[in-house]
């Protein structure tokens, strides 16, 4: 896939339907953005499981953090990744060791590895990478508006 752009109902798919978001490089400082986004989908209605080893179990707006993706008893739907690019191989390897997958790994600005991601894209596994997920989150609304307006036209 070219990670150049995206179809904006690619994206709109991957938000709409997580609903399990793990944040892989959560801070505890709340002047990070990993901490922002993870209030953001907190206040959307996500269930959200920081991930940072330096900080496992701790709080993070209330929820724990988790050392590693594999310490997740929850089914994740959605991994956000706050890492630099160099560490993304490492990410996909242990989101293709996860039981069940997530359907989507989500690279905020900055983060792309295309080695990386087409190993993801083998298994199945949507990507998106050097996209702003907070950006991103309002075609959510136009996807499910569509949606509704299709319904009463039918």
């Amino acid at each position: 896939m070219n990670h150049d752009t995206y179809l904006n109902s690619y994206l709109a798919d991957i938000l709409a339907t997580a609903k399990n978001v793990a944040v892989v490089g959560a801070s505890t400082d709340d002047k990070r953005p990993s901490q922002w986004i993870s209030g953001f989908l907190l206040g959307k209605g996500y269930r959200v499981f920081p991930v940072n080893p330096l900080h496992r179990g701790e709080l993070i707006l209330g929820q724990r953090v988790y050392g590693s993706l594999g310490e997740i008893a929850e089914p994740i739907h959605l991994v956000d990744v706050f890492r630099r690019p160099e560490h993304l191989d490492a990410i996909v390897e242990e989101v293709l060791a996860m039981a069940p997958r997530p359907a989507a790994i989500w690279c905020q600005l900055g983060i792309r590895n295309d080695a990386a991601a087409e190993r993801a894209e083998a298994a199945g596994i949507k990507m998106v990478m050097n996209r702003a997920l907070v950006c991103e989150y309002p075609l959510v609304y136009e996807r499910m508006h569509a949606s509704a307006v299709q319904g009463h036209a039918a």
